[in-house]
């Protein structure tokens, strides 16, 4: 079984790097402080190192969702032996997050090694469609570059909208930088575990609204928000204008710029004009 495992080759067009290292398992773990009223997601779970630590764990209920079925031969077994674990064989972009029948008891943290290539998508699918369900805490392995960009304060040049989603709903922080070398293969990128909690707005991903105004804000990032909310058509660049001097900003302000408080004030005004 164990020659199986290893001599595993990995699809890297999916963003398979599996994790080799017990000692980050344990970090990752430890930051979960999993306890038995834990219901926990995983997405990616590979060869299961960080599987088998949570089945392990104090949780209730383990659900993993892998698109590779060529793992089955090493994840089956782990599912067979262990009543708290289920495996989906899905596409976790196309998944059902809101499918409560086959996510009972619905899981309330995600712990994960995630692929890299899909995380913005997926983090923003879980805010649309499972935090509104109950999902509330995540500590996930990403890349190092976008682990700043989405715990990027105000001022930033690293500040992305779904880093700003995210610090309306709760707070992101970055726990430990992680070297290549705890992979298998080796990715060309540094990695970071970070944080996210989420404590309030649930369904504030799934309100257009929002959607529109960081799209339309991060148009062109090197342009004004003045400048970008009317190149993208959002707003007429006197509407534009007016509520900008509203909230007592420069015209020459970006949106990087903006503290969360004057993205809620830019929202309450925005939604004036498209509810």
């Amino acid at each position: 079984m164990k020659e199986r495992v290893w001599n595993h080759k990995a699809n890297t067009n999916i963003g398979q790097n599996f994790l080799i290292d017990k000692n980050i398992v344990q970090t990752i773990c430890e930051a979960s402080n999993i306890t038995s009223m834990d219901s926990i997601l995983e997405i990616g779970p590979g060869k299961g190192i960080l599987t088998t630590a949570l089945i392990q764990s104090p949780a209730k209920k383990v659900y993993a969702i892998e698109l590779d079925e060529r793992l089955k031969d090493i994840l089956l077994p782990l599912e067979e032996n262990n009543e708290k674990l289920q495996i989906f064989w899905k596409d976790a972009l196309k998944f059902n997050y809101r499918d409560i029948e086959h996510l009972r008891p619905y899981p309330n943290k995600l712990i994960a090694n995630i692929p890299y290539h899909i995380t913005t998508p997926l983090i923003w699918k879980l805010l649309e469609d499972a935090a509104p369900m109950g999902l509330n805490f995540m500590i996930l392995m990403i890349q190092k570059e976008v682990a700043e960009r989405l715990a990027a304060s105000a001022n930033s040049k690293d500040r992305c909208p779904l880093g700003i989603t995210l610090e309306k709903m709760g707070q992101v922080c970055i726990l430990k930088r992680v070297s290549p070398n705890v992979f298998r293969p080796k990715p060309k990128v540094d990695s970071a575990i970070i944080k996210i909690e989420l404590i309030e707005q649930d369904f504030l991903a799934q309100n257009p609204t929002w959607k529109k105004l960081l799209k339309a804000a991060f148009h062109k990032r090197r342009k004004t928000l003045l400048n970008n909310l009317v190149s993208s058509n959002l707003l007429t660049k006197e509407t534009a204008s007016a509520m900008i001097e509203e909230l007592g900003m420069k015209p020459t302000v970006r949106a990087e710029e903006l503290s969360i408080q004057q993205w809620t004030s830019l929202h309450e005004r925005a939604r004036r004009y498209y509810p």
